[in-house]
């Protein structure tokens, strides 16, 4: 499946490349989303005469990402879990817990920003949490997980 990248895909391409996917990906992801549309004639003229709108959305949300970055950069958040008294947890810590945390403390995160490259914590102690919050900016957040009790 050919397509015309309206925004920048990780992984992919960028803003205006042409690529070629597995057609399910497209179906189901790229397309829904908003972030590509099919190659025609049609779609390839109307994205030329937008291509200055394109590029200005993606200056925003890049600053808005940065801007984003620079709040989140450095931050700690401890979160409380049940646990036995060596340090393993009932249950586990993911993505989920770390936003709601991270929204407690004033910042605005979504699950799906927060990436676990180890999967979710199962034990007590201080854990590095990656949040990515465009396909080009990242920031590290330190996660405590301290027991209940």
């Amino acid at each position: 499946m050919q397509l015309i990248l309206l925004e920048k895909v990780r992984n992919l391409g960028n803003l205006g490349d042409k690529v070629n996917v597995k057609p399910g990906y497209g179906r189901n992801y790229l397309l829904p989303q908003g972030k590509a549309v099919p190659i025609t004639a049609a779609n390839l003229e109307a994205f030329e005469k937008r291509r200055a709108e394109y590029e200005a959305k993606a200056n925003t949300l890049l600053s808005d990402a940065q801007a984003r970055q620079a709040k989140l950069e450095g931050a700690t958040v401890t979160i409380a879990a049940h646990a036995s008294p060596e340090g393993k947890l009932y249950g586990s810590v993911g993505p989920r817990e770390i936003a709601e945390a991270l929204e407690a403390a004033g910042q605005k995160v979504g699950k799906g920003e927060v990436i676990q490259g180890e999967g979710p914590i199962r034990n007590t102690g201080e854990f590095d949490v990656t949040i990515s919050l465009h396909a080009d900016v990242q920031a590290q957040v330190k996660v405590i997980v301290v027991s209940d009790k």
